[in-house]
């Protein structure tokens, strides 16, 4: 076992063990502070990430953060970790491991050979010696794509779910704010709705009115009730259109318990997705979101930071080949995460570790009411996170989540960066866009008046 012992500023510095390093070496935020394991100053804060630094990758397969006999998400990242490619990268150390991803040879090629050489823990432990920038860097270069009505992560795309979310579930309601996002050019990700009562009955009326929208109009998408994966197992069952299956997943075995899930109902779910075959250019079936600070409220962040615990979702949700991921970075509140910064900053580090563990990351730049953060904050990451090659992002109507009650990025914001950053729409779905004569010659979203016209009216031979 290594020695975590650092001289620092004629100091010296000990820690505990590997967990307690990491919590050191993280930047400062208020979980890790609500939970006593933040650095107690700054300079202990660079003893640890001096510590860390020198550590050899190899340790974190020697010294599993929670008991491999007691976490099954342990078992998932130690039983699938690939061997054979990480020979590659056994011979650095965090430091090294850091240097290496920001150098040349870090193509896109060979960092998606090596995404399952690469345990959570390693991503997360990277990330603590890296400056936003380094985090931009290293994740543009990491391409992640999947498909199932349209093709998700391609290079110079930007995905956006709508989310027309309604206090009451009302169907006209919701209705109207997804023709609203479409109008605007979004929704190419998933149309996913967040229903304010969560029983199969209200989920089965909300998933087929979006299907019958969907199929009006001939839309290349997906559309999602984000309801509890035992609800969407049961929605299957009674023959409603499910395309995605959602489910919220965290880093430990005990937090996803809070949760009510397990792998092998997530496995279940997926096998019964799968079976619907409802996908016409790809099979991804599975829709999971996360976000730092849902261990550590539910008690059950077994002693380690929140962001690395956070990565640790991460081997979860790639464990199912999922369309899509996303964090719901600034959405559990000011305990977690306090102010703009430290949402920035962990919106970038998720981003980054998801990314290179292989997955289709997405982000829903987000802050609560109570939370020291403004819209300014927001245009900020959302800007980061495009230049970093997001898969994709969250929009409601104005900004405004008059459901969940919060404030994310709006329909507006997604025509601001396809137009500054250059990205685009899924082809399909621009495509879709284009034969709906909503974008003009050059792919820009024409004026409101007629393509609204279109929309409303749909196909000529589609029922009223």
């Amino acid at each position: 076992m290594p020695d975590y012992v650092s001289a620092f500023h004629g100091e010296r510095h000990r820690f505990a063990d590997l967990r307690e390093v990491l919590a050191k070496a993280s930047p400062r935020r208020s979980g890790d502070e609500l939970a006593g394991l933040a650095a107690a100053s700054d300079a202990q804060r660079v003893a640890a990430r001096s510590v860390l630094a020198d550590l050899p990758l190899r340790v974190f397969l020697d010294e599993p953060l929670v008991p491999y006999e007691t976490d099954e998400v342990t078992r998932l990242i130690l039983d699938t970790h690939d061997a054979a490619g990480f020979a590659a990268l056994a011979h650095l150390t965090v430091g090294g491991f850091r240097d290496w991803l920001l150098s040349y040879e870090a193509t896109p090629e060979r960092l998606a050979e090596l995404a399952r050489a690469i345990t959570p823990e390693m991503a997360a432990a990277a990330s603590k010696l890296m400056r936003n920038q380094d985090l931009i860097s290293v994740a543009s270069r990491c391409r992640v794509t999947t498909a199932f009505r349209n093709t998700q992560g391609l290079a110079g795309r930007l995905g956006s779910r709508l989310q027309p979310n309604h206090p009451t579930d009302d169907l006209r309601g919701i209705a109207a704010a997804t023709l609203d996002g479409l109008l605007y050019g979004t929704g190419d990700a998933v149309i996913g709705v967040n229903p304010a009562s969560d029983n199969v009955t209200n989920c089965i009326a909300l998933l087929e009115m979006l299907d019958g929208l969907r199929q009006r109009h001939d839309i290349p998408t997906q559309t999602c009730v984000l309801t509890h994966v035992t609800n969407a197992i049961e929605i299957m069952r009674r023959g409603a259109p499910v395309d995605l299956v959602f489910q919220s997943v965290a880093g430990t075995e005990a937090a996803n318990t809070g949760f009510g899930v397990n792998l092998g109902l997530l496995r279940e779910a997926r096998d019964a997705a799968l079976s619907l075959r409802r996908g016409t250019v790809g099979d991804n079936v599975m829709y999971f979101e996360t976000g730092q600070g849902a261990a550590l409220s539910a008690g059950a962040h077994h002693g380690i930071d929140q962001q690395t615990v956070e990565a640790r979702a991460y081997a979860v949700a790639r464990a199912f080949e999922p369309l899509l991921v996303n964090t719901v970075v600034g959405f559990i509140g000011p305990e977690y995460l306090f102010d703009g910064k430290q949402i920035i900053r962990a919106g970038l580090e998720d981003h980054f570790c998801g990314k290179l563990l292989g997955l289709p990351m997405g982000c829903d730049v987000c802050y609560t009411n109570h939370a020291e953060a403004d819209q300014d904050d927001m245009d900020t990451l959302m800007t980061l996170l495009t230049v970093a090659g997001v898969t994709f992002l969250i929009a409601v109507p104005g900004s405004d989540d008059v459901m969940l009650n919060y404030q994310s990025a709006s329909f507006h914001d997604m025509l601001y960066l396809r137009s500054q950053l250059r990205v685009r729409a899924a082809p399909e779905f621009e495509a879709w866009l284009e034969r709906m004569e909503m974008t003009d010659r050059a792919g820009r979203i024409r004026q409101l008046e007629p393509r609204t016209a279109r929309l409303l009216a749909g196909p000529a031979d589609a029922p009223a």
